[in-house]
């Protein structure tokens, strides 16, 4: 859609109101028992895969693959009575230079490969060199882009430019869905976190996502509030559905459960399938494990037993 300045300009956010809502929600909202190991199956459903480290091989990224394939183990889900369940991971997130070892790996599995690019992950890349990299993921098979935006367009507040940057990338990305990446650490304030997301969903963004897991600060719940409800406003004023993606910072099942009720609260139902709800995570998968263990065992596993990759 086109940018519409005034909209932009009229969000506010009450930080302190925000806080609040998020500090509330941990205290009323518990899961417990077989309630917590059905809600904690479905979190592994909607999570990007994700290895994003320098020494990365492809030997990491197929074994990262194999864990996709079949994320939990067969003899617990045997247990639970879920093995008829679909029971496999949102995508596989990894650097364009293992997109084509990922496509490789997963296939006819069904799990698409999410490559981050444009610069990632300080997005200061030339405009023209993010989108040949664009280009180059899609071309390798990456069904799905995780974008980053550059930071100071949203603070020097100069929409125009976050908008057109946005939009060429939704124009190279062809068929092949984009997140773009808001970095919400870096962005000073919530109302920042705010207008930036409704920017981005006016300039096609198929998902916002929080981080890119390299900030100093990652995926929060005030944050994760904050734009929901952006996307929820957006949805009333366009009919149009968001997506949302937190990442970074998410390492325990714990916090999964913290994301689920936010989102179920917030957004409702229909946001809590993977085509418009995901966790990047690399090491939650671990701690999920453990704890559907712990419901079928009564015993904590050490993590070894559960190696992501």
């Amino acid at each position: 859609m086109p940018l519409e300045l005034d909209l932009v300009e009229e969000v506010r956010v009450n930080r302190s109101a925000a806080e609040r809502r998020t500090t509330t929600l941990r205290g009323r909202r518990t899961v417990k028992k077989e309630w917590q190991a059905a809600w904690l199956l479905r979190a592994v459903t909607l999570m990007d895969l994700t290895t994003l480290s320098g020494d990365d091989t492809a030997g990491r990224v197929r074994r990262l693959c194999a864990k996709a394939r079949r994320p939990v183990r067969t003899d617990l889900l045997e247990a639970m009575g879920a093995t008829q369940l679909p029971i496999r991971v949102g995508a596989v997130c990894v650097y364009h230079r293992f997109v084509a070892t990922a496509v490789e790996a997963l296939e006819g599995s069904g799990i698409p490969v999410a490559a981050v690019s444009a610069g990632f992950p300080a997005g200061l890349s030339p405009l023209p060199q993010r989108l040949e990299e664009i280009r180059a993921s899609v071309a390798a098979g990456a069904e799905e882009i995780d974008i980053v935006i550059t930071r100071s367009h949203v603070l020097t507040e100069d929409w125009r430019a976050l908008y057109d940057e946005v939009r060429a990338m939704r124009e190279t990305c062809g068929d092949a869905h984009i997140k773009t990446i808001l970095a919400t650490g870096e962005l000073g304030t919530l109302r920042n976190v705010a207008r930036a997301s409704v920017v981005c969903m006016m300039a096609g963004a198929d998902f916002i996502k929080t981080s890119t897991g390299k900030e100093s600060v990652n995926a929060t719940l005030p944050v994760g509030l904050v734009m929901a409800r952006a996307v929820r406003d957006f949805r009333e004023r366009t009919g149009h559905m968001v997506g949302l993606k937190p990442a970074g910072g998410i390492r325990t099942a714990k916090d999964a459960l913290d994301w689920l009720v936010l989102i179920k609260e917030e957004l409702g139902d229909r946001w809590l399938r993977p085509d418009l709800f995901r966790f990047g995570a690399s090491s939650l998968l671990t701690d999920i494990e453990r704890q559907l263990e712990h419901f079928v065992t009564g015993r904590y596993s050490a993590a070894h037993r559960h190696p992501a990759g």
